[in-house]
């Protein structure tokens, strides 16, 4: 979406929501969803909060909730409670008669801002100089339409955190290098575990539009793209010690979104739904410090107390972004469509949304 549409875009919620008491939106919710029955959809991501994961038809990760509204054949409106790149996932998969709504248009990724595509044309200009026809791009679910559709178009694929070695093993029977957008961290740490070494990684930065690299370029086989997850960032080294010294009968799961660092000092790493499996097969009365967002997080405590479990950092702030979407957004959406003036419709173009596929499909054939 650009600067112009953004500013387009009426995010303002009416002031009647604001007013609204709890139990008044939840019943005005609850009164919609009747209405519509199975022509309504809501997916909810694991990390929004529990006011609006209450009312969530199915709850998991980005990619699952896209595939799922797509399967979803009944129905005519897909109010997506996440961000915008997983709303536009949503509208690539589902049929053209299906229309996906954003309760917040605010609701954003930084992650997957960190890759415009137009940087990323930029910066594909600079690899095949430097390397030649010898790089294929995957990017991680978490980025926008434009970048999946740019991946598609070069032969690449999309990956998620659950299948990303498995995708990166595969793009290495492609060609001789990769390059992984948005998120270095994932992508360091799952080359990590295959095999490739630190110092045959480069980091991009398509800011200053140059390699953060000492050693001999032709030694590198990963380009890492200079994006991150600003919450999983936050999990530090630190975090880990302090937690050992105060009581080292923690495990320590976190996210391959982290550093390298703290992956590599955790107990465990692994997807959202390895750190929720995990946690539901542990043991009654072991101790786990996660290292994820915190909504879900909390929920895990709540859902698991029969176990200890905490965020590994105790300062941890939920995902400011997806957070925008709560329940007076929630409503606001609903009454449009019932009122037949559709707020915050996520709309990719046919072409973006053709190329996009490609590299999804690359990556499905294969999950």
């Amino acid at each position: 979406m650009s600067v112009l549409d953004l500013m387009n875009t009426p995010f303002v919620l009416p002031e009647k929501y604001r007013q609204m008491t709890t139990a008044e939106l939840q019943q005005r919710v609850r009164e919609i969803k009747e209405t519509f029955g199975e022509k309504l959809y809501i997916p909810g991501h694991h990390y929004q909060k529990d006011e609006v994961i209450a009312f969530a038809d199915d709850t998991g990760d980005s990619l699952q909730l896209a595939q799922q509204s797509a399967s979803n054949k009944k129905a005519d409106y897909i109010v997506f409670c996440g961000v915008h790149f997983m709303a536009e996932t949503a509208d690539i998969l589902t049929s053209e008669e299906q229309t996906v709504i954003l309760p917040d248009m605010r609701a954003g990724c930084s992650m997957a801002d960190m890759a415009d595509i137009h940087q990323t044309e930029a910066a594909w200009d600079v690899f095949q100089d430097v390397f030649g026809d010898t790089v294929l791009p995957l990017t991680y679910v978490n980025s926008t339409a434009a970048i999946k559709a740019f991946c598609g178009r070069n032969g690449g694929a999309t990956v998620t955190s659950s299948n990303a070695k498995k995708m990166v093993e595969w793009a290495f029977t492609q060609k001789e290098r990769i390059l992984f957008l948005p998120d270095q961290h994932l992508g360091r740490n799952t080359a990590y575990d295959l095999g490739i070494t630190l110092d045959e990684m480069a980091v991009w930065d398509p800011v200053t539009e140059a390699f953060e690299y000492d050693g001999d370029i032709n030694n590198v086989k990963v380009i890492l793209w200079k994006g991150h997850c600003s919450v999983h960032e936050k999990f530090t080294v630190e975090n880990i010690k302090k937690l050992r010294q105060q009581d080292p009968d923690y495990s320590i799961i976190v996210h391959p979104e982290c550093t390298h660092e703290v992956v590599q000092q955790a107990d465990y790493n692994g997807s959202t739904n390895d750190i929720i499996k995990t946690l539901e097969q542990a043991a009654p009365g072991s101790k786990w410090a996660v290292g994820t967002e915190m909504n879900l997080v909390a929920r895990l405590a709540n859902l698991h107390q029969d176990k200890k479990v905490i965020s590994l950092n105790p300062n941890m702030c939920p995902c400011l972004t997806m957070n925008r979407i709560d329940l007076p957004h929630l409503l606001w959406a609903l009454e449009s469509i019932k009122q037949n003036e559709v707020i915050n419709e996520i709309t990719v173009d046919k072409q973006t949304a053709n190329d996009a596929i490609r590299a999804l499909e690359r990556m499905l054939v294969r999950a």
